[in-house]
């Protein structure tokens, strides 16, 4: 399954630095606002040691690892909704995407200039929180237009949508992102075609300086980001993008003995990766053999054959079983063969709810 994530903030917060330092695609960032005029897309590979040693241990042919979308949105300001800045084109643009890392600048830098002249990340995040909200609130008026007719119809199922429509409007009204609700899964798949900005998680980033890497909390910007997430139940997490560039300039090894010296132990990239997981509920399940190591990401809660459908449509559809074994007692063992010689690997069922780190091989017959 695709993972996609819209990178957000107003103009000149650090979005596209970031961006770049993740997906090394270089995307122009300069001082000024709307400098990122259309979305651009960089693919990156998750980071995941467990394929290097399955790979080895299996002498696989092939090693592919999972990977994750990121979008750079270009910033956003007042009234964009309205059309202001570059408008709801840039809206849309995140109507793609399953979740939103907000970027929140929490730093001094008097030769960076700021969009509204001053660092004031609650009021930040307010703008474009304010934008996401005005432009559900549209699509949500438009919608319940659209089924007037057929709800003075008695239509049952238009019925049913504007109720829920009316509530998330009346929500949204009140300066409620619709993640913030509380809809039922009914709910949600009523309105699911509406594709809301505001329904989807949100992972706040706040773009700091090296010196407060190792003491964020001291930074009074930070606070009031972590105050705003706390509010929300939303992840934070700060990184530096300034540091992030640095670090994708240098080789692994490099890397890992920069940030050694820095005193943390995983780089932004990885620290937004995990979150990320966390925050849509995701885990991953391997496969390994001599043609190839993979990893495959999955819902967290999902079951043996619908993990068996990400891999092809086949599989899922004739499932019969699955081998299973933990990657601590696959790599224990050394082998499936000897594995299944210890005792340690297991059959599974079509009732099997699939754990993170599982080294799988399905069973099917179509």
């Amino acid at each position: 399954m695709g993972i996609s994530l819209g990178i957000v903030g107003l103009p000149n917060v650090g979005k596209s630095t970031l961006f770049n330092a993740l997906t090394d695609a270089k995307a122009e960032a300069s001082n000024y606002p709307f400098c990122t005029i259309d979305p651009n897309v960089g693919i990156v590979t998750v980071p995941d040691e467990r394929l290097d040693v399955l790979s080895k241990l299996s002498s696989s042919k092939k090693l592919i690892p999972t990977a994750i979308e990121f979008v750079d949105i270009a910033g956003l300001v007042k009234g964009a909704s309205q059309g202001e800045g570059l408008g709801n084109k840039f809206l849309a643009n995140i109507r793609d995407v399953q979740a939103i890392v907000h970027v929140v600048r929490c730093f001094d830098d008097d030769n960076i200039v700021h969009v509204d002249g001053k660092i004031d990340p609650q009021e930040d995040i307010e703008v474009i929180n304010i934008e996401l909200l005005m432009a559900d609130l549209s699509s949500v008026d438009r919608k319940i237009g659209s089924l007037a007719k057929k709800a003075k119809g008695n239509n049952k199922e238009a019925v049913e949508m504007i109720s829920v429509l009316k509530l998330v409007k009346e929500k949204l009204e009140a300066n409620n992102p619709a993640r913030m609700i509380g809809l039922s899964e009914d709910q949600k798949d009523k309105i699911k075609d509406l594709n809301l900005l505001t329904i989807k998680p949100v992972i706040y980033l706040a773009n700091i300086i090296e010196d407060d890497l190792l003491d964020s909390e001291s930074n009074k910007y930070v606070q009031a980001v972590k105050a705003i997430a706390d509010k929300e139940n939303a992840e934070i997490i700060c990184i530096s993008s300034k540091i992030e560039a640095e670090i994708a300039e240098l080789d692994k090894e490099e890397a890992e003995e920069f940030l050694k010296e820095l005193g943390v132990t995983e780089s932004g990239l990885e620290k937004l990766i995990k979150t990320s997981y966390q925050t849509l509920g995701l885990i991953t399940y391997l496969t390994t053999g001599e043609q190839e190591t993979r990893a495959w990401t999955i819902n967290l809660g999902t079951k043996a054959p619908g993990a068996a459908g990400v891999i092809h449509t086949d599989f899922e559809r004739g499932f019969i079983k699955a081998q299973v074994i933990a990657y601590d007692d696959y790599v224990a063992a050394g082998s499936m063969v000897k594995a299944k010689e210890q005792g340690v690997l297991r059959m599974e069922g079509k009732e099997y709810v699939m754990k993170d780190g599982d080294v799988v091989e399905f069973m099917f017959n179509v």
